[in-house]
């Protein structure tokens, strides 16, 4: 095949930049936008642009992302069209291909987790120092099992936070990773749960299992070893699955094999199966009205780039709000834990409004002197409708636009990466300090306390999996569902947030991984419905049926060889 040029034009640049392609056919969806086959020549001066590789076997770079100003539908990318025979997506990239660095490197960090995760617990309190060897043995797998678990949690689950980030070009991969990795350790181990439940999610009835330690160790072993079994299955082919219904499958499984049907909450398990529909459901809807608003208050603006600039603080100050009110501890009287809610969200508007100003203060005031570019570029009617199909902003305008909403999105996503930490790290680290409990004789009651060592433990677990495996799900969150851009990206998460944050208050069964897939897709609806990969979509519902099942056949399984070995050792 003939090499062949891709032309990238600005309103900024005096000459376009040429980029060499070879070995490939070229599709070009708008004139800024450049699809790059097998080998790169870095493309310099065009900071806006970022490139995506499209290879045999479909994404190449999962981290790659279509430039957040590319001009595509007035706003965005289109979509772009592979032939059939390239749309397996089976094969997906290594670790080292994923963070552009070199597979001894890959390698090397690997090596190091790995030696890492058996070494560490040696110098863990939670081992049990001064007790016989036995028991240390037992408590060093259980904290394997417990770091398999929040491994496959990173590997999985963090997607959540970072997923739309990278997919919108807000940030890179390796600053994902290196962001979240921060944020989740912190938020396991200043956040994490200190108390846990001996039996998890209020699935199991406690009292079948009572003086049945041995099998009810056994059984918390087994629902480790299931759901993260599960986990990895569904990120190696880069499933968004929710790591709550995983371990609520594998205690399913155990307590019904190994305590009858009256060993399970039913009513309990109905709500979590309920989430399946609801949850997507509400973020679909609530992620829709938020990009459609952002399209008929901020797109259709006689100065794109200025409405934006107004509209970020105060998206700031109702995010803020009502995460101060609904999660933080404020006062106990009602009229003062509003005021301290509402003085929060005035402080987070403040400080929005001036990281706006200093990095695209600039453009802004570019475009209030020359309002030439936004006549030309914008398109604006005094009689435009909510669903109406709106043109978007380009060139300076786009860029402030896009400006804006990385930077609010790149904060959301920080923000749910230390709260994702704080949350779900009890998923691995609940039934492992249980099970270290009734091994080491400190069960009492119906709560566990968790150490200090133990939560470092769940949190080092999940930011080992999302270096190592994180990317694959980031790939479907942020690339595979539907082409995002920092709008819609920011209106995806801005959306599950708020969906997440409100049931939770009213109790709602919701699941925040089913959420953010259907704030994505609602997204896409919002486009059109051809915005949307049904193919991808199918895959992913179906891993989500299948995850409650598959957790207890796993467990079963487990939970029978684990006590033939116990039988054994105890």
């Amino acid at each position: 095949m003939s090499s062949s040029f891709c032309l990238s034009s600005s309103r900024n640049s005096t000459t376009p930049e040429a980029l060499l392609v070879q070995n490939s056919h070229l599709y070009l969806p708008r004139r800024r936008l450049c699809v790059l086959l097998h080998n790169e020549i870095p493309l310099r001066k065009v900071k806006p642009l970022s490139l995506v590789r499209l290879g045999s076997h479909g994404f190449v770079h999962p981290s790659a992302a279509i430039s957040p100003f590319a001009e595509a539908e007035g706003e965005g990318v289109e979509d772009i069209a592979r032939p059939d025979d390239e749309k397996s997506e089976n094969e997906l990239p290594g670790m080292a291909q994923a963070f552009h660095i070199s597979s001894r490197t890959a390698s090397a960090i690997s090596v190091c987790i790995a030696v890492a995760a058996f070494c560490f617990p040696f110098f863990m309190k939670s081992l049990g120092m001064g007790l016989d060897l036995k028991t240390k043995a037992l408590s060093y797998g259980t904290l394997l099992f417990g770091f398999y678990m929040a491994w496959n949690i990173g590997a999985n689950d963090v997607a959540n936070a970072m997923g739309t980030s990278v997919g919108s070009g807000a940030l890179t991969l390796r600053q994902a990773v290196l962001t979240a990795a921060v944020l989740e350790f912190s938020g396991a181990l200043l956040m994490g749960t200190h108390v846990t439940s001996t039996m998890q999610k209020g699935i199991l009835v406690a009292n079948v299992f009572q003086g049945k330690d041995t099998l009810l160790f056994a059984g918390l072993l087994s629902s480790l070893a299931a759901a993260g079994t599960w986990l990895q299955v569904a990120s190696y082919y880069g499933w968004p699955v929710s790591t709550t219904h995983c371990i609520v499958g594998s205690m399913v499984g155990f307590g019904l094999v190994y305590g009858g049907t009256g060993a399970v909450f039913w009513s309990s398990l109905a709500r979590v199966t309920s989430s399946w529909v609801i949850s997507p459901v509400m973020g679909a809807m609530m992620s829709f009205l938020v990009y459609k608003c952002i399209r008929r208050f901020v797109y259709s603006a006689p100065n794109p780039g200025r409405a934006a600039a107004a509209a970020a603080p105060i998206a700031v100050f109702l995010g803020v709000t009502g995460i101060s009110f609904a999660a933080f501890p404020l006062s106990k009287t009602f009229p003062v834990a509003v005021a301290q809610a509402l003085a929060c969200g005035t402080v987070g508007a403040i400080i929005v409004y001036r990281i706006i100003r200093k990095q695209v203060g600039h453009l802004l005031d570019k475009s209030n002197t020359c309002e030439l570019g936004a006549k030309e570029e914008t398109s604006s009617s005094k009689n435009i409708g909510f669903l109406s199909d709106i043109a978007g902003p380009k060139g300076d305008q786009l860029e402030i636009v896009y400006g804006v909403f990385g930077d609010m999105q790149v904060l959301s996503a920080c923000f749910m990466s230390f709260a994702h930490g704080g949350n779900d790290v009890s998923n691995a680290i609940g039934p492992l300090a249980a099970a270290l409990s009734i091994l080491q004789g400190g069960l009492s009651g119906s709560e566990i306390v968790i150490p200090n060592d133990v939560l470092a433990w769940g949190g080092f677990g999940i930011v080992a999996g999302l270096a190592m495996w994180g990317y694959r799900v980031i790939a479907t969150i942020g690339k595979k569902i539907t082409e995002l851009t920092p709008t819609r990206g920011f209106a995806a998460e801005f959306a599950a947030a708020s969906v997440v944050l409100v049931a939770s208050k009213l109790g709602l069964p919701i699941s925040a991984t089913h959420t953010l897939v259907g704030a994505v897709m609602g997204v896409g609806f919002a486009r059109g419905l051809n915005s949307v990969r049904a193919e991808t979509v199918r895959e992913i519902v179906t891993s989500w049926v299948v995850t409650i099942p598959a957790g207890a056949m796993f467990a079963v399984i487990y939970t029978w060889i684990l006590t033939k070995l116990l039988s054994f050792i105890l």
